[in-house]
């Protein structure tokens, strides 16, 4: 594995790398991984193609680091609107809006992410398995204080996870108005939901009714 290159000391090789990382993002969104290329990312970040190579290595090395900043925004995002519940389903409810919302915004999350699967296993599994992690802790924490059912961390952080996903193909990327390939949709407030109140059950401490 080729080392990362430096993180840039200086605002504008911040700035440049941002352009880069924004430009790749969306050429590998709407090209795909063997469509794209170094020159067309540099041509939509508007750099010569010589500063690309001072900030990655290869087309392969900025597709991960799409992937990485990709999941470190969508985390944020969900992270930061699930802190301000005062429970675990609204933690629930607060953190599965807040990815429908991003989803709906960067399209490219989904298409990228799927492209890794065969252009980057390695990337693909560290991104399922960073939001799992954070999942996991908050999902024991909620189960020591009796908040939900006595259910396995981890089992029930990649089956919600999967749950969001999906739900999230099927009608913000897959939209009943949404083109291959086009702008996404927005997930339907009874769509929203029903998917929660599935949860809600799923996750209910036994013999609770709702």
């Amino acid at each position: 594995m080729t080392d990362p290159k430096p993180v840039p000391r200086t605002t504008k090789g911040t700035r440049t790398r941002g352009r880069l990382l924004a430009a790749a993002e969306q050429v590998f969104a709407d090209l795909g991984f063997h469509d794209a290329s170094i020159v067309k990312i540099t041509e939509a970040a508007g750099v010569g193609q010589g500063t690309f190579y001072l900030y990655f290595h290869s087309k392969i090395d900025v597709f991960d680091e799409v992937v990485e900043d990709l999941n470190r925004r969508v985390r944020h995002a969900m992270i930061e609107a699930s802190s301000r519940a005062t429970n675990r389903i609204d933690a629930e409810r607060a953190g599965f809006a807040a990815f429908f919302a991003f989803t709906a915004e960067h399209p490219a999350l989904y298409r990228i992410v799927r492209q890794a699967e065969f252009v980057s296993p390695g990337a693909l599994r560290k991104h399922y398995t960073r939001i799992v992690e954070g999942y996991m802790t908050g999902l024991a924490k909620a189960r020591a204080e009796g908040q939900i059912g006595d259910i396995d961390p981890e089992v029930a952080a990649w089956a919600l996870m999967g749950i969001g996903e999906i739900v999230g193909m099927r009608w913000v990327l897959w939209g009943d108005d949404v083109q291959p390939g086009g702008p996404t949709s927005t997930l339907p407030p009874d769509v929203f939901e029903q998917a929660m109140r599935f949860i809600e059950r799923a996750l209910a401490p036994e013999g609770e009714n709702r």
